[in-house]
């Protein structure tokens, strides 16, 4: 990266920032109650502010650091040192239409590499509501910025060390679909009394990023779709760069144009908890 890395996602995480003052306002504006239904369906469950945010975050990357443009606009043959911005919609839309705390504005930016397969190099994951800014850029390791009453409060991720699944804190998510959530409830199931304890809050990125700062030892979740990769992409930036593990349930590398069951550790307990997995891994191609 051409750009210093950290100077880059620093200034990425206050345009993520400055987007979170608008979706915040609007969260707290009265809703439709029309879209507080949630569909049975395999579809994006989505925020009427998503299409505003969006433009509104890439206008602003655009102005910073084009690069080569967005990863949906990716042509179908790019070439090595290629990057393109990854914007995503609210990352946790059921928490923000409930006006739960729990959601975030993601941002990411993938490089393909020499074997011409991208990945993402940089990540921000900004929770507005909780004054909370997850960063990390390859090679600079992972920050969190806290908002406080006197001023913002940053410091260096790591995760825990705990070193066993017993006595550990888990963190699942799930679809609003019931077959895609059966398989998170199985694991769960199969699991029962050895973590002390067990969070279900989402969404995907923040409960990444809480396994990067320690509060959560792992994180597993089924059936990430397409539309979850912003969210992803930018919360396993956090913790890779904090030196935890990010993968599929299988073991293997997550695949970055489609479905993923992911599975984050502090590194420390992957491998105890990987035959909880792998029996209810799907066969995502």
């Amino acid at each position: 990266m051409t750009t210093n890395p950290r100077a880059l996602a620093l200034k990425v995480a206050q345009v993520t920032q400055d987007a979170g003052k608008h979706a915040l306002q609007d969260q707290i504006n009265p809703q439709d109650f029309a879209e507080l239904e949630i569909p049975s369906t395999s579809t994006r469950v989505g925020s009427a502010i998503d299409k505003k945010l969006i433009a509104f975050i890439e206008n602003r990357l655009n102005y910073l650091e084009p690069f080569d443009g967005m990863w949906r606009d990716r042509p179908e043959n790019a070439k090595p040192g290629d990057r393109f911005w990854c914007v995503g919609p609210i990352d946790g839309a059921i928490n923000f239409r409930r006006n739960m705390s729990e959601w975030t504005i993601t941002v990411s930016l993938f490089e393909f590499n020499e074997e011409n397969s991208a990945q993402p190099i940089l990540g921000v994951v900004h929770a507005p509501a909780l004054g909370l800014t997850y960063l990390a850029a390859t090679g600079q390791g992972a920050i969190r910025i806290r908002r406080t009453p006197i001023g913002e409060k940053r410091g260096k991720v790591l995760p825990s060390t705990i070193g066993s699944l017993t006595g550990s804190v888990v963190s699942f998510g799930m679809s609003h679909v019931p077959a895609e959530s059966e398989r998170a409830f199985h694991v769960l199931s199969e699991i029962a009394g050895k973590p002390a304890d067990v969070k279900r809050v989402g969404p995907v990125s923040l409960d990444l990023c809480k396994v990067a700062d320690g509060t959560y030892d792992a994180y597993f979740e089924p059936h990430l779709h397409r539309w979850d990769i912003p969210a992803v992409s930018a919360g396993t930036v956090v913790v890779r760069q904090a030196q935890g593990k990010v993968s599929r349930w299988n073991g293997n590398p997550i695949h970055w144009r489609s479905e993923n069951d992911i599975v984050a550790t502090n590194g420390v307990i992957t491998e105890e908890l990987k035959p909880y997995l792998v029996d209810l891994a799907y066969p995502f191609q």
